[in-house]
């Protein structure tokens, strides 16, 4: 499991930056909306996704990522892009350098979004008009999904 993987480096490593892989998905419905979910660590909005885990593909962590945030069940359609020019401060003091492969998704059926473990809340927004974001790398994934680019890379 991707959190005890953390865990395990952090209880070396202190609160010394380090890189994390994660993969995320952009799923807009018929209106043109954006799914986000609202983080239970800083209470901001961010796409869904989490932790790529050990051997596995961020095709699989994206599509687990998003049952376990969200509930719903997708499947990837396009690469949005590569995002790695980042640092985030978690608002306990871990420092790192995201590396997060941002996936178009699509859902899988009808199906309405849940809150999960780590999310305090789910919702549609327009893209032109989010909440405030968790990140400038998810800032830019939502300004590069608006403007339909694919095969981004930051």
């Amino acid at each position: 499991m991707a959190v005890d993987y953390i865990a395990r480096l952090r209880s070396q490593l202190g609160q010394q930056p380090i890189q994390l892989n994660f993969a995320a998905g952009c799923i807009v419905n018929d209106h043109g909306e954006a799914l986000l979910q609202r983080r239970s660590d800083d209470g901001k909005w961010c796409f869904p996704g989490g932790a790529i885990e050990y051997g596995e593909t961020a095709h699989d962590a994206v599509v687990r990522e998003v049952g376990e945030e969200t509930g719903l069940a997708v499947e990837v359609t396009d690469l949005l892009g590569v995002y790695t020019g980042y640092e985030h401060v978690y608002p306990n003091g871990d420092v790192t350098q995201p590396m997060c492969v941002y996936f178009r998704c699509r859902l899988v059926g009808d199906q309405t979004p849940i809150a999960g473990n780590e999310t305090l809340d789910v919702g549609y927004f327009p893209l032109d008009d989010p909440p405030e974001l968790s990140s400038r790398q998810h800032a830019d994934a939502l300004a590069d999904l608006a403007a339909g680019r694919v095969g981004v890379y930051r």
